[in-house]
C-alpha cells in the first residue's frame, strides 16, 4: 500500500526487478535491456538513467498529473478512503498467480492499487506505467518488486507480447490494442470505473464532472472482440470527509482543472458521501 509522503525522500536501491526488467524492450529498437549501474541499456546501445527515487524515464518530456494533483491523492489513498477498493483489485488480480508472475498496472499514479496487489501476491513483480514522474517518484517505493517507467500509455507499450500475466487499469486510458498484446493467453485485465453516482453528494456543493451512464457499455462493447467478461463487481464506500478531505478528493483527479478553489472553500463542515465503482474483470481471448 501506499506509504504516505514521509517516504518522499526514502534512499532506493539500485537495481531494476529482473522479471520487469526482462519483460522492458527498448522503445526505439525494441531490443531488451539490463542494468548498469543506475542505467537501462538496451544492446543497441540506448541507455536511460534510474531516477535516485527508483523509476526509469523512457519516454523524454511529457506531461502528467502535477506534483500537487500526487500529493492529494498520495493524502487521501493513505488515509485508507478507497482501502476497500484496494482490497477488492487484489483480491482479483493476484487470484491464482504463478510464482513469477509480472503484474502491469497501466496508469499507475503511486502505486497504490499495485502494491495491495503485491501485498497479496508476495512472489509477484510489479510493472507500473505513468506519464507522471512525480507519480512514479512514489510508485516506485510503493512496495518491494515495482518497476515503475515513465511512458505514454496510448503509444505502443515497451514491454514484450505475452510478458504480462495481468494488466490493471484503474482510472487510466485504455490502450486495448496494447493490453492484448501484452497480455499471455487467458491471461487476466482488471478494469476499474467510476459508478455513475460516484461522490453524487459533492455535486450538490460542487459543478464536478460528470460519469457517463453509459460507461460499462461502451467498456464491454470495445472490449468484446478480444477479452470476455468473467466477473463484475460493485463497490460501495461510504466516506465520512472533513473539508480537507474534499480538497483532496477533488484535486487528486481531473476536476481539479475544473473547480474553482472558491467552491472548495465554501465547504466548511464534515461531510458523508458515497464513492462508488465498478470492478470488471476479463479474461484475453487468443
Amino acid at each position: 500500500m501506499s506509504r504516505g509522503r514521509s517516504d518522499e525522500k526514502a534512499a532506493q536501491p539500485v537495481g531494476f526487478p529482473p522479471v520487469a526488467l526482462g519483460a522492458l524492450r527498448c522503445p526505439h529498437c525494441q531490443s531488451p535491456f539490463s542494468q548498469h549501474g543506475r542505467a537501462l541499456r538496451c544492446t543497441s546501445g540506448h541507455s536511460f538513467d534510474q531516477a535516485r527515487q527508483g523509476y526509469v524515464n523512457l519516454m523524454g518530456s511529457g506531461v502528467g498529473d502535477t506534483k500537487e494533483m500526487v500529493t492529494a491523492r498520495d493524502e487521501f489513498l493513505s488515509a485508507g478512503h478507497y482501502a476497500p477498493l484496494a482490497r477488492l483489485v487484489a483480491h482479483e488480480a493476484a487470484r491464482d498467480l504463478r510464482r513469477d508472475a509480472l503484474v502491469v498496472d497501466a496508469g499507475t499514479g503511486t502505486g497504490y492499487y499495485l502494491a495491495a496487489t503485491l501485498a497479496r501476491a508476495h512472489a509477484a513483480t510489479g510493472l507500473g506505467m505513468d506519464t507522471s514522474t512525480a507519480a512514479l517518484r512514489r510508485a516506485a517505493r510503493a512496495y518491494p518488486g515495482i518497476g515503475a517507467v515513465a511512458w505514454d500509455l496510448w503509444k505502443p507499450w515497451p514491454v514484450q507480447t505475452g510478458a504480462a500475466d495481468v494488466i490493471m487499469n484503474i482510472f487510466a486510458p485504455r490502450n486495448l490494442i496494447e493490453c492484448h498484446r501484452v497480455l499471455r493467453p487467458d491471461g487476466t485485465l482488471v478494469v476499474v470505473t467510476p459508478d455513475s453516482t460516484h461522490l453524487s453528494e459533492l455535486r450538490t456543493y460542487i459543478d464536478m464532472l460528470e460519469v457517463d451512464a453509459d460507461k460499462l457499455t461502451r467498456l464491454d462493447s470495445s472490449l468484446q472482440s478480444q477479452f470476455s467478461l468473467t466477473g463484475r463487481h460493485d463497490c460501495e464506500i461510504e466516506l465520512t470527509l472533513e473539508p480537507e478531505d474534499v480538497h483532496r478528493v477533488v484535486h487528486m483527479g481531473p476536476n481539479a482543472y475544473h473547480v474553482p478553489p472558491s467552491a472548495l472553500a465554501a465547504i466548511r463542515r464534515t461531510l458523508t458521501v458515497t464513492a462508488a465503482f465498478v470492478v470488471s474483470v476479463y479474461r484475453r481471448e487468443p
